[in-house]
This record gives structure tokens, sequence and C-alpha cells, in this order.
């Protein structure tokens, strides 16, 4: 029997698995198909604490593994196939269960992308879903941010702080964002909205994207740019679930803070309904899952 069982090997994962081992909870980290999550697709992490010159993502994730499995956490390559949240057995893609006392759901969010095979060669080149994330990098640069929501807005907005030029390429005749985004987005004079206009691929070289081939109603042509920001949501990792939890409209996992409508069953990071989704905030929530965890071995079984 497994005392704490984390779902999931990214910020939230490795920060609960190194207070889970901290606290002699003998954690065992199911790492999922992605290790490191979500933040080893950018490059260069210049907002984590600690690293005055930025560290690289996927140093900072093998770092926080490393920690975690020196202080006594294991970690195990693997899908869920099947669950039981509230007997809490595990079926893995190789056909082993496994049972635990407590469970830490930190299986994170997915970006949302074109789909285009240029897209892929340039990720991390320029190409990112996250303009808090890489935005920095684009200081007096021109950018492109995809999408017509409030997310896209808010993007462009943030980036318009920091890029020269951005433009938004938005497929439909008219913004989705709320009136006050539209606002603010429309009153500011380095943003240029590009309606009824899809992205046909990213161009680039060998040091990264230099632009974008765009079709607007049939009219084909380049805008130059240095970096490419998707804006057209995030899919939370939760289907897996199989509906055992409540999720809102998103598919977010809906909490009381890190824990779950189930007893001894918690949920950390981009996974559930939260407002930030950073390196930092996921850690966080990865350290209160732990901590519940233990809380809840020590006065509830």
């Amino acid at each position: 029997m497994i005392k704490c069982l984390i779902i999931g090997g990214g910020p939230a994962g490795c920060t609960a698995a190194i207070y889970a081992a901290r606290a002699a909870m003998d954690p065992v980290v199911i790492e999922g198909p992605e290790p490191g999550g979500q933040l080893t697709t950018t490059t260069l992490v210049e907002n984590y604490p600690g690293f005055k010159d930025g560290i690289d993502a996927n140093e900072l994730m093998a770092a926080m593994k490393a920690q975690a499995e020196k202080l006594g956490a294991k970690f195990v390559r693997g899908i869920v196939r099947e669950c039981d949240l509230k007997a809490k057995t595990f079926t893995l893609s190789d056909g082993s269960v496994l049972e635990a006392q407590t469970v830490i759901i930190a299986t994170g969010a997915s970006a949302k992308y074109l789909g285009l095979p240029s897209e892929k060669k340039y990720r991390g080149l320029g190409v990112s879903a996250c303009a808090t994330c890489d935005g920095f990098f684009y200081r007096g640069r021109k950018v492109a941010v995809v999408g017509g929501g409030d997310t896209a807005c808010e993007e462009a907005m943030y980036l318009s702080g920091l890029a020269s030029e951005v433009h938004m390429i938005v497929r439909k005749p008219f913004l989705r964002a709320s009136a006050a985004n539209q606002a603010r987005v429309k009153a500011t004079p380095n943003i240029t909205i590009h309606f009824e206009t899809v992205t046909k691929e990213i161009l680039g070289d060998e040091s990264g994207v230099t632009g974008i081939k765009v079709d607007h109603n049939g009219e084909v042509f380049d805008i130059a740019l240095d970096g490419f920001f998707l804006a057209i949501g995030r899919h939370p990792n939760a289907e897996w679930l199989g509906g055992q939890l409540e999720t809102d409209e998103n598919g977010y996992i809906v909490s009381d803070g890190v824990k779950t409508a189930l007893k001894g069953v918690f949920v950390a990071g981009d996974v559930r309904g939260t407002d930030f989704r950073q390196a930092i905030t996921a850690a966080a929530d990865g350290c209160r899952a732990a901590l519940e965890a233990d809380k809840y071995l020590k006065n509830e079984i």
C-alpha cells in the first residue's frame, strides 16, 4: 500500500514529492507521457526564484526530480488507464495495479496548438503558449498572438508593453473577448488586429521564427515576426478520471484549495480551477497538497 501516490511529474508533482518524502510518506510519482510537464516545452525560465540568470526548463525539472529522489521519492514511467478514486486503486498502461492511502492529482493542462508541422518545429524557438513565461525575450521585437478571446486579448496587452509590434491573428470577423478587453486592445497603438485571417505556416531558420504565412479571405501574405504566441485555450488533463471528480465548464477540477470532494484525494497545479498557471503557483500547490495529505494520514487514518 502506497502512502502517497502522486500522478504527474511537473512542478506541482515534483514539489509534492519533495514535501511528501520529507514527511516520510514514501511517495510514488507516476510521471506520465511528458516527464517534467508542460514547462519543458519552453527553454529559459527567468521568473522562477533563485536563478538570477534564469535556468533552462529541462534543467530545472531535472533538479526538482533529483531532489525528490534524493529524499526518497520513487518515480515510475507510465499512464493511468483505469482508476477508482474512492478505493484509490490505479491500473497503469503496463497492467500493474497500484493502491494508495492518499492521492495527489497533478496532471496539468496542455496548451492547444494549431497542428501545423512548422509550429512543432519551432516550439521553444519562437513558438510559445505562454506570454507571461516567454514575453520578456521579445522586448522591442515583433510578435503575433493567435486567438480572439479574453486570453488572447490579455496576452496581446501584456506583450504590447514589451514588443514593438503585436499582431493579433483572429479567425473570425470579430473578437470574442469581453467589451472591456476589446476596447483596451483596440486602443493600444502597437496592436494590429487581422480579422478573418488564419495562419498557414510558421516561417523560420536555424535561429528560430522569422515570420508567418497567413491567409486573409484567399489573399496569402507573410508577416515578419520574431515570436508567435498561441492563445486559443488550454485543455486540462483530467479525462482519465472518468468524471469521478467535479469539473467546471472548461474541464478543470473543482476544489477547495487543493482538497477535492473525496477524502484523501488532492489536486495541485494547472489541472485544477485556478486563476494563475505558472511554475511557481503549481509548485506552491504541490507543497500544500503534500502537507494536506500528511495531515489526512495522521488525523483520519
